[in-house]
């Protein structure tokens, strides 16, 4: 099979012919359809976070099954499937305590008595967290798939493995948004457009929308925003402080930045919550005002929207299809497997919501 290959950090990826092994057990073979380009996959390929290499990279995929192993009862051939990140086992400590997406991956990881997944001329190479979407073939454990309506588009239905589910989550399972909250999101890309509309689901009363490109603001108001800041004019601290007459109840950073997480903090009302989705480079602190914590802010992380992706998944791909959640408005441009780094150029200058690599 064809995939795209990171064979260097900081280099492009490589169009490289990748051999497949057969299912194991509890494993599905998967005919790709869509797979979304995402910012974290070029972290990655920046460096910004460890990777080894070689690595087929994408993590944001839909197709349908090919194959299942000998135990696969969950799924089989011709079924629609989404991958995710949140694998959960069911045996771990975070399982137990209903935290499935905190999950260790206990057995749900190839050993290396077990033999790689993916090899070239013999040589291993590796699966970004285990998925590998930029592939013509994804070969992962069962519990890594989600059975969808094969009325949600697959191209649509990628977006739902990582950008809506971080996003819509992230408001709804991480933050808890509710009915008549003030909402700030900081930057507008995939991610943030689904806080917006999260939030919007969520009935919150006001949805402020913030970020440096004007295109992206209107598209915000699209997904629900009440209210727009241009990050390039003002000074978006004091200005959301301002319109809001003291601060939102909560603030989604959607962006991956230092400034950006502190700004969030700093926007909060007494007792609002800061929540940061982006991926922040490691290595890189966040400065706080020990002061401001006296009036119970707060600020916390979220790891793929803290999903029960079977149970999210299905319902997400509903609300699609009832025209409550937007996937179609989502889709900037539509590219092949070979165009994957003009995808990594278009996150770069910040000009898309989300590209998605379709295959044939």
């Amino acid at each position: 099979m064809r995939a795209a290959t990171l064979t260097a950090v900081n280099q492009p990826l490589e169009i490289l012919d990748i051999s497949v092994d057969k299912p194991r057990a509890n494993e599905v073979l998967i005919t790709t359809a869509a797979a979304g380009v995402c910012h974290s996959d070029m972290h990655f390929q920046e460096g910004k976070y460890p990777c080894a290499c070689p690595t087929v990279l994408g993590h944001e995929g839909a197709g349908v099954v090919e194959a299942v192993g000998s135990e696969v009862t969950y799924v089989r051939p011709g079924d629609h499937v989404i991958t995710c990140v949140s694998m959960s086992c069911g045996n771990c400590r975070n399982c137990f305590r209903g935290k499935p997406h905190l999950c260790a991956h206990e057995g749900l990881i190839r050993t290396p008595e077990d033999g790689p997944r993916l090899t070239r001329k013999g040589e291993v190479v590796h699966q970004l967290t285990e998925l590998s979407c930029y592939a013509e073939q994804m070969l992962v454990h069962e519990k890594a798939v989600v059975k969808v309506s094969p009325e949600v588009p697959l191209d649509r239905a990628a977006l739902l493995g990582c950008a809506v589910t971080t996003g819509v989550g992230a408001v709804q399972n991480t933050a808890k948004v509710g009915p008549g909250d003030t909402v700030a999101i900081v930057g507008c890309g995939g991610i943030g457009l689904n806080a917006i509309q999260g939030a919007r689901i969520a009935g919150a009363e006001r949805v402020i929308a913030v970020d440096m490109r004007k295109d992206k603001l209107e598209l915000a108001q699209v997904f629900g925003a009440t209210d727009t800041v241009d990050a390039s004019d003002v000074d978006v601290v004091g200005e959301i402080l301002e319109m809001t007459g003291g601060g939102v109840d909560h603030s989604i950073e959607a962006v991956g930045l230092k400034q950006t997480a502190e700004q969030c903090f700093n926007m909060l009302a007494a007792g609002g919550t800061a929540t940061v989705i982006g991926m922040i480079p490691i290595g890189v602190s966040i400065e706080l005002q020990g002061v401001a914590l006296l009036a119970e802010r707060k600020i916390q992380g979220s790891v793929m929207g803290s999903n029960r992706f079977r149970i999210d998944m299905p319902m997400y791909a509903n609300l699609y299809l009832q025209g409550r959640l937007k996937l179609d408005e989502l889709v900037s441009r539509t590219l092949t497997l070979d165009e994957v780094n003009d995808g990594f150029a278009a996150l770069r200058t910040g000009e898309v919501a989300r590209s998605v690599i379709t295959f044939s």
